[in-house]
């Protein structure tokens, strides 16, 4: 009988993807097996453990859908995310002067919806999400300061209960979205609400894993910003609610200082931007710098 162990079922199966025509996707495929044998010789992986693990991921592909995508929820709670964003900034910016000044980025979410409506500056997105009225201004640069004219900033959060338009109805309705390009001076202003803390979808493969391993599940109160200007790094961030419950510890990793604000609230009256309120609201000023794409 032939001497099949451990070692030699590696080095077959890495033989079997040296002949991929497609530089990359040889060394992601050759990269993943070793990882991937090494995990399971590791951990001394067992049947049933595998099985359970089959299973799983059969699961989370069951109950993705367009507007729940489990598998980014996954990636997103493992930190796999984190690290691609992370790596994929750096590479953008190609190690170019100031490009460590730039904004830090982080994940996008399961929650983006692409086609949000193009705003005029100071208008309010909030629509039918309930919360309690935000305004919010700052100023594109990039990393040096010089201001960025015709930013483009693409807007969305969750409502002050914690929930996203899409987690409403099987045919929602766009709400607390927009899209606002900056003026001459670099700068943005609209109004929304205060986003809410909230727990990511625990009804689900991943919420069984979380509450499994006693993690939390829940994400501090945030807004998302996707920043783009020719010839500079697209930026994906979020602006963190400062003092939100749950600020340090976001289930998805995604927290980073530099981005926490403090939401200053503020009485009755003729807010900055002239505009006269009869309840009392909230402000926030962030200001986002961005890198110059690498030559």
């Amino acid at each position: 009988m032939a001497d099949y162990n451990q070692d030699s079922i590696t080095q077959d199966v890495l033989e079997a993807f040296a002949a991929t025509p497609d530089p990359r996707l040889r060394e992601l495929m050759t990269a993943l097996v070793k990882h991937i044998h090494a995990f399971a010789r590791e951990v001394d992986l067992k049947p049933d453990e595998w099985l359970a693990a089959m299973k799983f991921l059969e699961a989370t592909g069951q109950i993705s859908a367009d507007k729940r995508p489990e598998f980014i929820l996954l990636s997103d709670t493992l930190g796999l995310s984190m690290m691609v964003v992370a790596l994929d900034q750096a590479r953008a910016s190609g190690g170019a002067q100031g490009a460590t000044e730039a904004t830090e980025a982080t994940v996008e979410g399961p929650f983006y919806w692409p086609g949000a409506p193009d705003m005029p500056l100071g208008a309010d997105i909030s629509g039918s999400a309930r919360g309690e009225p935000t305004f919010y201004m700052g100023r594109v640069t990039d990393v040096h300061g010089a201001p960025l004219e015709g930013a483009l900033l693409d807007v969305w959060s969750g409502d002050g209960e914690g929930k996203y338009d899409v987690q409403l109805s099987s045919e929602p309705t766009m709400a607390a979205r927009g899209r606002f390009r900056t003026d001459a001076q670099g700068r943005y202003w609209f109004w929304s609400i205060r986003p809410a803390y909230y727990p990511i979808p625990d009804d689900g493969p991943v919420g069984q894993m979380m509450h499994a391993t006693e993690r939390s599940i829940y994400r501090p109160g945030h807004i998302h910003l996707q920043v783009s200007a020719p010839g500079h790094v697209t930026l994906t961030t979020q602006v963190f609610v400062g003092g939100s419950p749950y600020i340090d510890q976001d289930a998805v990793f995604g927290k980073r200082d530099s981005l926490v604000v403090d939401f200053e609230t503020h009485a009755p009256g003729k807010a900055v931007d002239g505009r006269e309120m009869r309840v009392p609201y909230h402000s926030a000023s962030f200001d986002v710098r961005l890198a110059p794409v690498s030559a």
